[in-house]
């Protein structure tokens, strides 16, 4: 007699994909948390996006020496120059979510650029600020051959005659302090833009361009030997570096304050843990003391900002820079 046997029961197929999605999910948390875990296995690629021997450059090879050295990897500078920043950002944006390559740049690639550029290579929301370093104000500066030695002199003469400016760049703290410059005072400005602050502070010098307000940095050497002459810091307060040069606050000119950040950028999508680690790691080096060293010296003022502080502090900056563009029709020309 033949021997009967129960029907096999089959799962239905929503709890059998649920299975399934639960399995797969719990896969991938588990290979992210080893990526976690051993990150970083293998060199990582810090994508500095000014010129090499600026201040971006300098912060970013100040950062990669002491991460390479806690770390036991490589951490490679990489200098993609160009539009403002924004092609070193762009490059960053379509790189892998891995951790590794971070952007190392200034703010005005996400404050400025959008507002001046007709398209960009990349949207805001594609990269996720991972800290802000630190921050710089800039320095008003003129050749000599100008004559000209106070702020007041500087105004009236952009007034009358105009005022030629050099810059790094257009969409830089250059270009944007000209803006303000002429948005505030009513001065004429021509905006002069060069390849980086280096050029910009060269033509300085030669008196191809009347002056400029460039980054501290580039402009430090020439101002303590005379060949510049320093007219005012768009801080608040004086900077220690140049404690005879007047703020433009004190001198009654809050309007024209100014200042710069310097952050770390990575791919939004990438693992919420993995920034964090990544936070870890740049937080315990801003605590070297050679490196804050070396920042304090290149004018820059820790300010160690991660998560939702960075992200306020660099959209503060936007929402200010975003009237202004729409007051002076500021633009790419």
């Amino acid at each position: 007699m033949a021997r009967l046997t129960a029907p096999r029961r089959l799962l239905p197929t929503s709890l059998a994909l649920l299975l399934g999605c639960s399995a797969f999910a719990s896969l991938a948390q588990s290979a992210d948390g080893a990526a976690v875990a051993a990150w970083p296995h293998k060199p990582v690629r810090l994508i500095a996006a000014f010129a090499p021997g600026g201040a971006v450059d300098i912060l970013a090879r100040g950062v990669g020496e002491v991460l390479q050295r806690e770390t036991k990897q490589p951490f490679v500078v990489e200098n993609r120059t160009g539009a403002g920043g924004n092609i070193g950002a762009d490059y960053v944006a379509k790189a892998a979510a891995d951790g590794y390559t971070m952007l190392i740049g200034l703010d005005t690639s996400f404050t400025v650029n959008p507002l001046i550029y007709k398209s960009m290579p990349f949207k805001n929301g594609d990269l996720r600020p991972v800290m802000v370093f630190a921050s710089q104000g800039m320095l008003m500066a003129v050749s000599p051959k100008t004559n000209i030695k106070t702020l007041e002199q500087f105004i009236a003469r952009g007034k009358d005659k105009g005022l030629a400016l050099g810059s790094a760049g257009y969409g830089t703290p250059g270009h944007l302090a000209s803006s303000i410059l002429t948005y505030a005072t009513g001065a004429k400005v021509n905006h002069v833009p060069y390849k980086g602050n280096a050029p910009a502070t060269l033509a300085m010098l030669s008196g191809e361009v009347d002056g400029g307000v460039i980054s501290s940095t580039a402009m430090l050497p020439h101002v303590t030997t005379a060949k510049i002459t320093a007219l005012a810091v768009t801080t608040a307060q004086r900077n220690p570096l140049l404690p005879d040069v007047p703020s433009v606050a004190e001198l009654g000119h809050k309007e024209l304050q100014q200042e710069v950040l310097f952050a770390a950028w990575v791919p939004s999508s990438t693992p919420e843990p993995l920034v964090q680690k990544i936070q870890a790691h740049l937080d315990k080096a801003m605590k070297d003391g050679t490196l804050r060293e070396r920042m304090r010296v290149n004018d820059m003022v820790y300010e160690g900002l991660t998560g939702d502080a960075a992200a306020k502090r660099i959209q503060a900056l936007a929402d200010r820079y975003r009237v202004l563009a729409q007051a002076t029709g500021m633009k790419m020309e």
